[in-house]
């Protein structure tokens, strides 16, 4: 309540009497004001990583991350980055295995996302994160070029001494995913090649360099029309789940929670199961 001349002046011609009814006004304006002072503020509803508080983060954060999620992640980054204008995300992708020796060995980083559990395992064992949870999977599939000129058909096929194959190195997710496939279906498979990471078995795919790579379904689907998948059966596939954790050794801890955050909510699995990923 307002306390003006006006009202004072009002008071005093008033037939209660001056002086008490002066005290009940001044009175009730003090309570007025004081109830006003005290209101709370309820905060509305923010984007990814959280309510509108998280409009306050800044800075940056660099994310590692398995190079199958690139594309999930190039679109995650983003949307963290349109609803938190103060904050950068950076990304470093690669196989897990590469990842996880230079977290271990140092290198700075606030995110892990991996491939695999394995590396992930190793990271929290070195101490360099507390712990991790899980938020996709994925299973493989063949990719071959559009033309398919090894005449791929079948997971069989690839044992053919003709075929010429592409894989991952063993160490690397992708690679060994790819070998417990190999064991399943009882074949095996002689690659001319093993690549550091998924994305460069899609690129020598790609590049007519090889008849076949076995792959991530999520990468014959981000690679569109210049590679042709072949499924491989349930009955023989092999999958691989991607833990996630913020680094113990983060410079920016509140804004890499925040984006871990993110990763695991729904609106950020919905993103990756656009891609072609899978619940854990």
């Amino acid at each position: 309540m307002r306390i003006t001349a006006e009202t004072v002046t009002a008071a005093n011609r008033s037939t209660v009497g001056p002086p008490r009814l002066l005290g009940i006004v001044l009175a009730a304006g003090l309570l007025a004001a004081c109830g006003a002072a005290s209101t709370p503020t309820t905060a509305s509803s923010g984007g990814p990583g959280g309510s509108s508080a998280g409009a306050s983060l800044s800075g940056t954060i660099t994310v590692f991350a398995a190079s199958s999620l690139k594309e999930a992640f190039t679109t995650l980054g983003a949307n963290f980055e349109a609803a938190h204008p103060g904050v950068k995300v950076t990304f470093s992708f690669a196989a897990s295995s590469a990842l996880s020796t230079q977290i271990t060995q140092g290198a700075p980083a606030d995110v892990f996302a991996s491939a695999s559990g394995t590396t992930m395992a190793q990271v929290v064992a070195a101490g360099k994160a507390a712990g991790s949870k899980n938020f996709v999977k994925n299973v493989m599939e063949i990719a071959v070029p559009p033309a398919n000129p090894g005449g791929v058909a079948a997971l069989a096929d690839l044992a053919k001494p003709a075929v010429k194959v592409a894989l991952c190195q063993p160490q690397v997710p992708c690679g060994s995913t790819a070998a417990k496939i190999f064991a399943n279906a009882k074949i095996t498979v002689r690659p001319v090649t093993l690549e550091p990471d998924v994305k460069s078995v899609l690129g020598k795919v790609t590049l007519g360099e090889v008849d076949a790579g076995v792959v991530y379904v999520t990468d014959v689907r981000a690679a569109g029309t210049t590679v042709k998948g072949i499924p491989i059966p349930a009955s023989v596939n092999a999958s691989t789940t991607y833990p996630i954790a913020p680094l113990t050794g983060s410079a920016n801890a509140t804004v890499a929670q925040a984006f871990v955050d993110y990763v695991l909510s729904a609106p950020g699995i919905a993103v990756l199961t656009g891609d072609g990923f899978e619940q854990p």
